[in-house]
């Protein structure tokens, strides 16, 4: 529920909800103008990182605060009980920077095993997620990688870099089968662009009920256990699952091997979902035809790493869900919950996350 108005942070008569993480001013306007009688807005810009381009969270790594901005920047941490986002560039606990902290609005879906690191699975903070924010542009990452490769985009620049013309052929989606692990509110997005493709949609739940294949907009809903059939009849897997216990290492060498040959991955997922070492050799052996990874196992993708270097994969910098829309869908989220942590409708906001599960 709500702080009371008998508790210390509310001795002001409002809620004080703090910004830790790079927003432009509009948004931050926006917000402090929701309910000016009923919100302090903390938003001190000159006590956060530059940001490096739109919907940059994290700002630049090579800033620092002054002792004095450090100090005041934990004083207003220490009054908080609401934060957007976790306070960038922090190594203590939230709950020790902000001992009123009741609630964080994220902005990523995948924050669970950070929520974990930080030793929050059994505390009473809410924490709502950005699940569903960035559906969109991962689907259209999904389908930019997949017509890059369907339509030889690569042959054609060097063609046209070589001022050649020859006529060849491609490849075309309609017709194909695409199994997407981790149906959610991406998953869904994916399937949605892959069916007005004309593409066959297959997907991975823990059964396979055909009522929910249905409401997934899928074809078929394979249940776990049967992966591999999946695997084998799958022209292009794309991984969208969170980063749990049950889906680290999900896609080892095994079922690379159950993969169709020459089957195109797709990976807007985490690293750590597929066996990376398996992969490479599954690339490099022809077994996986192409491979569009926004995630790896380490993060930067370190120098030597041959996935930079093979001629079947596209390396994207984690960036395929960061559009110059993101940070306005993100303030109309915290908004929405706002409005209802204000109301005391713990219960209506969402996306919360789940912190047994993770996600």
């Amino acid at each position: 529920m709500a702080a009371s108005k008998d508790d210390p942070i509310r001795r002001s008569g409002k809620l004080v909800a703090m910004i830790t993480s790079p927003l432009e001013p509009e948004h931050a306007g926006h917000i402090a103008a929701a309910h000016p009688d009923r919100v302090e807005l903390v938003y001190r810009p000159d006590l956060l990182p530059p940001p490096r381009y739109a919907a940059d969270h994290g700002g630049d790594p090579a800033w620092r605060r002054t002792p004095e901005q450090q100090a005041e920047w934990r004083r207003q941490l220490g009054r908080a009980e609401v934060l957007w986002d976790f306070a960038v560039g922090e190594t203590a606990g939230p709950l020790e920077l902000s001992p009123n902290l009741r609630w964080v609005q994220t902005t990523s879906a995948g924050v669970g095993q950070y929520v974990k690191r930080l030793g929050l699975q059994e505390s009473d903070l809410i924490v709502t997620t950005a699940s569903g924010v960035h559906a969109q542009p991962l689907a259209e990452f999904v389908f930019a990688a997949l017509l890059f490769h369907a339509k030889r985009l690569a042959h054609l620049q060097a063609e046209q870099r070589a001022h050649r013309w020859q006529r060849f052929h491609a490849g075309e989606l309609r017709g194909r089968v695409m199994a997407i692990v981790g149906p959610g509110r991406i998953g869904r997005e994916v399937a949605l662009v892959a069916r007005a493709f004309g593409m066959t949609v297959w997907a991975t739940a823990r059964d396979n009920d055909p009522a929910r294949a249905a409401a997934l907009g899928v074809d078929r809903l394979f249940a776990r256990a049967e992966l591999p059939a999946l695997l084998a009849g799958a022209d292009c897997l794309v991984l969208c699952a969170p980063h749990t216990p049950e889906t680290d290492g999900l896609i080892d060498r095994a079922e690379l091997a159950a993969l169709k040959p020459g089957a195109v991955l797709v990976n807007i997922a985490r690293g750590a979902v597929v066996d990376e070492d398996a992969l490479i050799d599954a690339l490099r052996e022809g077994r996986v035809g192409f491979a569009a990874l926004d995630v790896f196992r380490a993060e930067p993708l370190p120098p030597d790493s041959p996935l930079w270097d093979l001629p079947n994969v596209l390396v994207s910098p984690h960036s395929a869900s960061t559009a110059d829309t993101e940070n306005a869908k993100l303030t109309d989220l915290f908004l929405r919950n706002l409005a209802h942590y204000l109301d005391g409708e713990i219960d209506l906001m969402a996306p919360v996350l789940d912190k047994r599960r993770l996600y």
